[in-house]
């Protein structure tokens, strides 16, 4: 499993296998004549988490809350299949990795003295604009 040909980093020493992965490749599409409508150069990697062995449950949960339970990415900038699969398969990986970052929780802090004075100024601002707004009232 460590053999570097044989999966992929996905960061913080985990490795998601190769196998787990599926390669699909078609033609890019736009100008290029003849070459780009019928080579098939442009690669979409699907990459399913819940399937995955090499991921805990708790981390193929995290990478279904934040990407979905279907991960895909392509590439199709390249004209060689070979280069176009290995960007599509980094860019899977940055994505699964970015997923797996451990997130940073929120320190609440309270607002300072000069935001809440400018929160009053600016209600009171509204209050007055709306008050000459309406109809003056027949005392």
């Amino acid at each position: 499993m460590n053999d570097p040909e044989s999966s992929i980093d996905v960061g913080a020493l985990r490795r998601v296998p190769l196998d787990a992965l599926k390669w699909r490749a078609t033609t890019s599409g736009g100008p290029g004549g003849q070459h780009a409508n019928r080579a098939l150069t442009r690669v979409v990697v699907t990459f399913r988490p819940l399937e995955c062995d090499a991921l805990s449950e708790d981390e193929a949960i995290r990478i279904v809350d934040a990407l979905g339970t279907t991960v895909r990415s392509s590439a199709g900038r390249f004209r060689s299949q070979r280069q176009n699969r290995e960007a599509a398969t980094n860019q899977l990986a940055a994505r699964v990795a970015l997923a797996l970052a451990p997130r940073v929780a929120r320190r609440a802090t309270k607002p300072t003295q000069a935001s809440r004075r400018r929160r009053l100024d600016d209600k009171k601002g509204r209050s007055r604009l709306k008050e000459q707004r309406r109809t003056p009232r027949d005392d």
